[in-house]
């Protein structure tokens, strides 16, 4: 999200309806971006000394960006196409089906996609009634260019970036951001702690390999193998860390911000009244949604999300109190 903020800043006026569009998505994020810079993803930090791929964690994380990112995909209909969860199908709501039906996030994941891209096209078609405008809106041109050129100068001749030439082409790159920001956060991050904060069950590193048939310690795992896995642990001190971590991620505060929402500072956003009967459209579709997925996360068919041992799937259930909830779609991402 970062390019797409200092852009957003550096380029469009507070006035212009793009800039007010993506305020509520911009909050907090290059603080935590600063934040994690100091102590989370830098060198002796908590991600290299406390993760699998130590001093290689970052290199990593890198290589992935430079070969697998690109703006297009970002998009989670174009996402689960590439990996094979869905195939092209134009008589569903976002033209894409399930290869597999009980597929939490995807499933819930779409109805918070449909929701953000029909509240994206509703304010774009008021703002920019024909094509014609587009081209001559010189702030909202220089703000794509500094994305695609400053945001992201090793990737800015790739020729997958989308023009920015029609209505719909806006409506897809503003969705992509606030899907981000919101939505693909969300499902990402809150779970964190539910997961992981227990380190048995998502450990961040192995100490130990598990024993080749032909090793000695192969015998001892056969032997007390509760005792080689607990052995394979991180210390005290490297879980503690992590859980520390995961749970201050996992953590909505007290004033957090969520999608559809409008928060009372905000009330006077805009006195466009079409545009606010299109916010609270927005907001009624989410609360169906967070009805939609109560339901499925009842449906004892659906054997990903409900049953013995299996928690339900709410990480994209829009609303959430404060704290550590495993729930909720804050606006933007602002731990």
């Amino acid at each position: 999200m970062e390019p797409y903020i200092i852009a957003t800043h550096r380029q469009l006026s507070s006035m212009h309806p793009v800039f007010k569009l993506l305020h509520p998505h911009l909050r907090y994020t290059m603080e935590i971006n600063a934040l994690a810079r100091q102590s989370l993803i830098n060198a002796g930090g908590v991600i290299e000394n406390c993760f699998a791929p130590g001093k290689y964690a970052m290199e990593l994380s890198s290589a992935a960006y430079g070969s697998l990112w690109q703006f297009d995909m970002e998009a989670l209909p174009a996402d689960l196409l590439r990996r094979g969860m869905a195939v092209e199908d134009p008589s569903m709501p976002c033209g894409v089906k399930l290869v597999i039906e009980d597929y939490p996030y995807a499933a819930d994941g779409l109805l918070v996609w449909s929701a953000i891209e029909q509240w994206v096209k509703d304010y774009v078609s008021h703002y920019y009634s024909d094509n014609g405008i587009l081209t001559p809106d010189t702030e909202l041109q220089a703000w794509w260019d500094e994305i695609k050129n400053k945001g992201h100068p090793d990737k800015r001749n790739e020729p997958w970036w989308p023009t920015l030439n029609t209505k719909e082409d806006l409506v897809r790159i503003l969705t992509i951001m606030i899907w981000t920001a919101s939505g693909q956060h969300a499902a990402i991050n809150f779970g964190q702690y539910p997961f992981g904060g227990y380190m048995p069950n998502r450990p961040t590193l192995m100490k130990k390999l598990i024993p080749q048939e032909d090793e000695p310690e192969y015998q001892k795992l056969l032997l007390n193998p509760q005792y080689m896995f607990l052995s394979s642990l991180p210390s005290r001190l490297q879980a503690t860390q992590v859980m520390a971590v995961q749970d201050t991620l996992s953590t909505h505060s007290e004033d957090e911000e969520y999608l559809g929402q409008l928060i009372e500072s905000h009330r006077h956003w805009t006195n466009d009244r079409h545009i606010v009967s299109c916010f609270e459209k927005l907001a009624a579709r989410l609360e169906e949604i967070e009805e939609i997925i109560n339901r499925r996360n009842k449906d004892f068919c659906l054997k990903n999300r409900s049953g013995a041992g299996v928690p339900p799937y709410e990480l994209l259930l829009p609303s959430s109190g404060p704290g550590v909830t495993g729930r909720g779609i804050p606006n933007s991402i602002s731990i």
